[in-house]
């Protein structure tokens, strides 16, 4: 068992330890990122010379390299200081902007989103495993909610951000603007930084990682190839098979180490209740955050002939809400617990999401903002409680291995999110317009669809919602919470 999350130091009630502050920032500016080239698409085909295809890999390659390097960050921070794993996660993110900005050609801006995605990947899970073990529980609400700022509203704004930046310069500008703030948020982070409790020194099954990277990779990259066309189908199914088998391999692989407690991904988190349902409602609220991210501009620029820095104003109201209500809706769980929350807003992704199956090209723009802005709301209130009802159900020892899966899944329930709303978009207009319908017609009837099921699937949330404690009872066994009904 670490050492490294059993020391504690004494925190002053109500309020937020310093190192949670400077994780937050750094872990918000560095999440932004996977969705700022978002926007940058047209630019880059030109600038570049590349198809749209070949361009979408700069979001691409950075989701699939969170998905492959996640799982290793649990080991990874058991293994170093706090101090050692911000620096690290850091130097690399920064060294990855500063590549993509100067890049020549198409394949060094790859390289560099690469290695952003690399450092990115470190910096949730230690932001998580570190305020597990720095916040008293009484608190972790309230923290939490700030938390919410960096993990789910940095990649809503990421789009909006980009479209206010590529209106004043280049696709460049999107990593020079980042870089300095990357670089003043890592010096002042390193001067201000504590360790938190001491490394444990292990070694690392590299067998597991070669497996968790295919299997992990391979799955978020099969998923994404759904929204290349039809023609890419075949081989995305293909792909996600494999990925899914290589999982399996992976899963099997992880219960043989834990005999000998030297797991890369310490599957025992899963045998806590409420952490599996956390798990589950944070793994279909991401894939619904990532649908209406997807589908929305499509809808307001292809349909409504909206410019990209239109389409992210109107959106941007939905996301700062759902930032600004993060320290709230922590506070109300704090003293309320998880119900007052998690079932109103599971309902309330259910109705944001049913509002918008009835788009049409002329439904005011006060009603997209108004369900957008219930949708992030609702969503809000749904991840904060879950997220630390999910991790202060575990003990100590396997906070870093939960952070990590709950950041692997994320990255997989976006993609499939992704893949699920475009592949029912396209298919339900392709029918519609081998038929005779016109294309207009028919892409606003498959996006109606692709809401529909994103509703359909959201009500699961609402199931997951009634059977989630109110809060977790440490008072008798540290190793296995009770759950308080």
């Amino acid at each position: 068992m670490p050492s490294a999350t059993q020391e504690r130091p004494a925190v002053s009630a109500g309020r937020t330890p310093a190192v949670v502050r400077l994780l937050v920032l750094a872990t918000f500016v560095v999440i932004l990122n996977e969705t700022i080239m978002i926007n940058a698409i047209p630019r880059l085909m030109e600038s570049l010379q590349v198809t749209e295809q070949l361009a979408q890999w700069v979001s691409t390659a950075f989701m699939l390299t969170m998905a492959a390097v996640i799982p290793m960050t649990g080991w990874f921070l058991q293994r170093v200081t706090t101090r050692q794993a911000y620096a690290i996660a850091m130097g690399v993110f920064l060294a990855g902007t500063l590549l993509s900005a100067v890049a020549p050609s198409f394949g060094v801006l790859l390289v560099g989103r690469i290695v952003q995605a690399s450092g990115t990947a470190v910096m949730m899970p230690l932001l998580m495993t570190t305020l597990m073990v720095v916040v008293p529980e009484q608190d972790r609400g309230r923290v939490m909610g700030n938390v919410t700022l960096a993990i789910s509203v940095a990649p809503a704004l990421g789009p909006t951000v980009s479209g206010l930046i590529l209106q004043v310069g280049s696709w460049r500008l999107l990593f020079l603007v980042v870089l300095p703030i990357a670089a003043l948020v890592t010096v002042f982070g390193l001067r201000k930084m504590e360790n938190i409790g001491e490394p444990e020194i292990s070694s690392i099954d590299w067998l597991s990682v070669v497996v968790a990277a295919l299997g992990f990779g391979g799955l978020v990259y099969g998923l994404s190839l759904f929204g290349e066309g039809a023609g890419h189908i075949g081989l995305g199914i293909g792909i996600v098979v494999a990925g899914c088998v290589t999982i399996g391999l992976f899963v099997v692989r992880q219960l043989r180490l834990q005999r000998k407690d030297g797991p890369l991904m310490d599957l025992r988190v899963l045998r806590h209740r409420a952490y599996g349902l956390s798990l589950a409602l944070l793994s279909l609220g991401f894939l619904a955050l990532l649908g209406s991210m997807i589908l929305l501009p499509l809808y307001l620029q292809n349909l409504r002939s909206l410019s990209p820095l239109q389409t992210g104003l109107l959106v941007m109201p939905g996301g700062l809400a759902m930032g600004l209500l993060g320290p709230t809706v922590g506070k109300v769980f704090d003293r309320f617990g998880s119900r007052v929350l998690v079932l109103p807003g599971s309902i309330g992704t259910v109705i944001g999401l049913a509002g918008l199956t009835q788009v049409s090209t002329t439904m005011p723009y006060w009603q997209i903002l108004g369900l957008h802005t219930l949708l992030m709301v609702s969503l809000a209130a749904t991840f904060t409680p879950a997220f630390t009802l999910g991790m202060g159900a575990l003990p100590r020892h396997l906070y870093s291995h939960g952070s990590s899966m709950l950041g692997t899944l994320q990255q997989v329930a976006a993609a499939f999110g992704t893949a699920l709303v475009v592949t029912v978009l396209s298919a339900r207009a392709g029918d519609l317009v081998s038929e005779g319908v016109a294309p207009a017609a028919a892409q606003l009837s498959g996006m109606r669809l692709a809401f529909l099921v994103a509703a359909v699937l959201a009500l699961l949330t609402v199931i997951i919602a009634l059977m989630l404690p109110n809060r977790i009872d440490h008072s008798e066994d540290e190793d296995k919470p009770i759950i308080a009904h």
